[in-house]
């Protein structure tokens, strides 16, 4: 029902030739169509009050957790993501999140709001050599937590989609059963860290990380799971057809310096 009436807000606002730029302008619109909700329903539909509060609620919400600060002008550019040195090699770029990672809704909104604005933008690429863009989104159990249905579809779709853009999605979490199964059956490729099952929740985990993977008859991936050490994975990458290959046992070359906020901070000090 929010959903229905927070696109009646955004047609509306198309139609009048006004300018949504921040928190701010979408909260007066809302408190202006609620207040006249009865002049727009013959043209937009039945705009229910119950809503309107229940958006502005929503509003609220991401506002306490920084959204005014986030989303807003001036507007993150994507195209800076994709820009390349002196020698043509792409740039690393890293969202510093740490207090990002404790609101969730506010996490959700923003890799929602990236990855429609790079489907939107980017043109059809087709089957290339390497991605144009690869994002890794760290923590993404925290993306997942109490999100609701229609954000898990949306989420669910944009991946879907945006693989033809050239663009490429990784999540990365403890345990591949934090992310929803509709989400992961859009992720072909595999790293799979150690997992130890002290628990019978535990050999659950394991079992469910191992059933993600093509089994590789020379060894039992489930135990596998159990006995890699520091800097060993499972790997399991899709093929030129688009097929998983089999599941490899093997050691993951570490950077070869550090990354984060303290690195980048003495690279400017130095």
């Amino acid at each position: 029902m929010q959903s229905g009436v927070l696109n009646i807000i955004f047609r509306i606002a198309d139609d009048r030739g006004l300018l949504l730029l921040d928190f701010k302008d979408l909260r007066a619109i809302t408190q202006f169509i609620g207040d006249n909700a009865k002049s727009f329903q013959n043209q937009y539909g039945n705009i229910n009050s119950a809503s309107i509060g229940a958006i502005q609620r929503g509003l609220l919400t991401l506002e306490q957790q920084g959204a005014e600060h986030f989303f807003g002008e001036p507007m993150l550019d994507i195209a800076d993501w994709m820009r390349v040195d002196a020698s043509v090699k792409g740039v690393i770029n890293i969202l510093s999140a740490e207090k990002l990672y404790q609101m969730p809704k506010l996490y959700a909104a923003s890799l929602l709001w990236m990855l429609s604005e790079l489907y939107e933008r980017l043109p059809e690429a087709g089957d290339l050599d390497k991605p144009k863009l690869v994002f890794f989104f760290d923590e993404a159990h925290l993306l997942f937590n109490d999100a609701p249905q229609v954000l898990l579809d949306k989420i669910e779709q944009v991946i879907r989609l945006i693989r033809s853009k050239g663009v490429g999605v990784y999540f990365v979490s403890q345990n591949p059963a934090d992310i929803p199964d509709a989400v992961l059956g859009q992720l072909g490729n595999r790293v799979q860290h150690a997992l130890r099952a002290f628990t019978p929740k535990d050999q659950k985990a394991v079992k469910t990380a191992a059933q993600t993977m093509r089994a590789n008859p020379a060894f039992s991936t489930e135990q596998a799971i159990q006995e890699l050490g520091t800097g060993e994975a499972l790997i399991s990458f899709l093929d030129e057809k688009g097929s998983p290959s089999v599941v490899e046992r093997a050691m993951v070359i570490a950077p070869a310096r550090e990354w984060g906020r303290s690195a980048m901070t003495s690279a400017m000090v130095c």
